[in-house]
Parts: C-alpha cells; sequence; structure tokens
C-alpha cells in the first residue's frame, strides 16, 4: 500500500465516524421516545384499548426498549398501563403502575 492509498483510506475511515457521531448527536436525548404515527398509531391505540378493557392512551413511542411500539393507557381509576405491541399490533408484554407512580420530580426535587 502506498502513501496515497493510506491517506484515503484514512479518510474514508475518519469520515465513517463524523458521520456516526453526527447520527449520534442528532437523536433526541429528552428522555421521550418518537411518538407512533399514521396508520400504526390507529392500529397500536385499538390493540392496547382492546387489552386494557378501555381508559384514555396517554403516551405512544416506537422503538421502545422491551418492544417495536409502546402504548401507556391511563384508566378509569388513574392506574397506568404500559402495553407492549409487537410489528403485528400482538401484545408481548405489559406493566401496570399505581395512581400516581408517573409523577417524576420537579427541579427542586419535589
Amino acid at each position: 500500500m502506498n502513501l496515497k492509498h493510506i491517506g484515503i483510506v484514512t479518510a474514508i475511515g475518519a469520515a465513517a465516524i463524523a458521520f456516526g457521531t453526527g447520527i449520534a448527536t442528532a437523536q433526541p436525548d429528552d428522555g421521550e421516545g418518537t411518538p407512533i404515527t399514521g396508520e400504526a398509531l390507529t392500529k397500536a391505540n385499538a390493540a392496547a384499548l382492546a387489552f386494557t378493557g378501555g381508559g384514555k392512551v396517554t403516551a405512544t413511542e416506537v422503538g421502545d426498549e422491551d418492544s417495536l411500539y409502546q402504548v401507556e393507557v391511563t384508566l378509569d381509576s388513574g392506574s397506568q398501563v404500559d402495553v407492549q405491541l409487537n410489528q403485528d399490533f400482538a401484545v408481548v408484554g405489559n406493566k401496570t403502575e399505581p395512581p400516581g407512580a408517573d409523577v417524576e420530580p420537579d427541579g427542586d426535587g419535589n
């Protein structure tokens, strides 16, 4: 390998690293995931509400750490159910939190 080839390989490697870093830093880091949209939102909401037997959809997320889709449903009791769905909108998991469990402290620690 001559110096010209080494320089090209080095430049390509540096560009790949810069591109990868750009993608990583362009992702939102607000603690919230990407909401479900379009037809997928309609299907995910219907599947989650059928699973919980009612309630109100209060949040959705694509690419959750546990499944492809996550739908948060707040029940009339105030409990929240996170319903995990796969690509076919079938329930693959769920987690129920009692009323008030999803409240995060404000900047003062309250």
